[in-house]
């Protein structure tokens, strides 16, 4: 099927069910390195100063490298209604034991200003969308 993603080079010969040699095996919850995508939707998302800024709506995957891409935070409202989603590239996020959460390093107002969109929305249906998440954080991380 052909796709409009960039060529990825592969680990692993294409459909090999090899699992990754410096990896624990297969786990189904949890181990000290990996978790369980239904166990990362709803964690906490931390600014850098730990004030909570909200929690992992669900994440992103590449198809085609199988790298996490974005993880989409869900941002103020009550109980589901009112909130937003912004999508935070996933290499800005680190974990944090002692919270028990994710931390991103910028600051709740700039967050307030980044590209957002509301539940049920598809904005990445919007070509443009990538490269607006792209221009917004790649500055803000560039310096955290």
């Amino acid at each position: 099927m052909p796709t409009d993603l960039p060529t990825e080079r592969a680990v692993r010969k294409p459909g090999t069910l090899e699992l990754d040699p410096a990896a624990e095996g297969v786990a189904l919850d949890e181990t000290p390195r990996l978790i369980a995508s239904n166990k990362v939707e709803g964690t906490d998302v931390y600014d850098g100063e730990g004030r909570h800024l909200g929690t992992v709506y669900n994440f992103m995957v590449d198809k085609v490298s199988g790298q996490v891409a974005y993880a989409v935070l869900a941002f103020g409202g009550f109980l589901g209604l009112g909130e937003n989603h912004h999508a935070l590239p996933w290499r800005a996020l680190r974990y944090s034991t002692e919270l028990g959460g994710y931390v991103v390093d910028i600051d709740p107002g700039s967050l307030a200003g980044a590209p957002t969109h509301g539940p049920g929305e598809d904005s990445f249906a919007d070509p443009n969308y990538k490269k607006r998440l792209d221009e917004y954080y790649g500055s803000r991380l560039a310096s955290a």
